[in-house]
């Protein structure tokens, strides 16, 4: 068992008795899960979950995000394998765990930074060069250790994010609402992009914010009347980049309307909209980084079959369609 410096998380590393306590066998099919059980470490992309709300929580949000990565595998072990899925292409790390709970803003903050600090060495310890992670649950805060690895590994990253909000608030302490505004200020995230805030909860700093650090972003609205189209900004956001800088793809759950998240909210993107930009991004990046699922925030057995499927598509659309480099 790895733990992070003050004990506050702890990595779990994936097993065959994760694998049959969730796995559903069926005669005639073969599932993901049934592979999973003799797997290798040379995949080009590898799975981590991380499970918790303390970023959330730190930015005055909801809890339940550190259910999302459960709920994703009791669905994603259980879908099909065969010949338009090929399993030899990912790889199921593990999960970072929480340990402790409820904790006042400014523990939680403090917690924020160790569970930063915990990520870049995992991610270090367990994901070689030539692999790509996608990360699964916990709050938008874990956007900034993954930007920070990036830059450790390639000397930067860019990074176009999908997302109602900026996550540019302040920086003093870290939590769901600061990662990439930290990661500007620290220079170590060469590009980034937003795509469909929501007017309405991106305040004057924000916007000044994004100004200022020529952040190229549009807005939700504009897309409700037919000013913008979302695969044209995103290669517009793409054709922005000055570099050879590989690109992390970031989608905040909170973008898909009525799915259970931490800001949930009834306007939105749908699911199937969500799904189409993911395999267009996948399809039309040249060098990956990264895919960043973060938000997802289920409380009941409604809010995890929901989100255990919706997580479990665009995992799948990820790999079936990201390019291999």
């Amino acid at each position: 068992m790895i733990k992070s410096q003050k004990g506050n998380f702890r990595f779990h590393q994936f097993n065959d008795l994760d694998v049959k306590e969730l796995l559903t066998n069926r005669t005639g099919e073969t599932r993901i899960g049934n592979h999973l059980t003799n797997r290798k470490n040379n995949a080009k992309f590898v799975i981590l979950g991380i499970e918790e709300s303390i970023g959330p929580l730190a930015n005055n949000g909801l809890p339940g995000s550190e259910n999302a990565f459960h709920c994703f595998l009791k669905v994603f072990l259980n879908t099909q394998v065969h010949d338009g899925f090929d399993v030899s292409r990912f790889e199921i790390l593990g999960a970072i765990k929480h340990l402790k709970k409820n904790e006042t803003l400014i523990e939680g903050s403090e917690q924020v930074v160790e569970l930063d600090e915990f990520v870049v060495e995992i991610l270090n310890e367990f994901v070689s060069e030539n692999q790509t992670p996608i990360v699964i649950g916990g709050g938008h805060n874990n956007a900034y250790p993954l930007i920070k690895w990036c830059y450790i590994k390639n000397n930067g990253v860019n990074v176009i994010n999908l997302d109602p909000h900026a996550d540019c608030r302040d920086t003093n302490g870290r939590h769901s609402g600061n990662s990439f505004s930290y990661a500007i200020e620290e220079d170590i995230l060469k590009n980034y992009a937003v795509l469909g805030l929501h007017e309405a909860f991106n305040n004057q700093f924000i916007r000044e914010f994004l100004k200022n650090q020529s952040v190229f972003h549009t807005f939700y609205e504009d897309y409700l009347t037919d000013e913008h189209d979302l695969k044209a900004d995103f290669k517009k956001a793409i054709k922005k980049i000055e570099n050879n800088f590989p690109i992390g793809i970031e989608i905040d759950m909170d973008a898909i309307a009525y799915m259970p998240s931490s800001a949930f909210s009834p306007s939105g993107w749908t699911l199937d909209q969500v799904r189409n930009y993911l395999i267009f991004a996948a399809q039309n990046s040249e060098k990956l980084a990264y895919l960043h699922l973060p938000e997802a925030s289920p409380k009941n057995e409604l809010d995890e079959k929901i989100v255990g499927k919706a997580l479990a598509y665009l995992v799948r659309d990820f790999i079936i369609n990201a390019k291999i480099t």
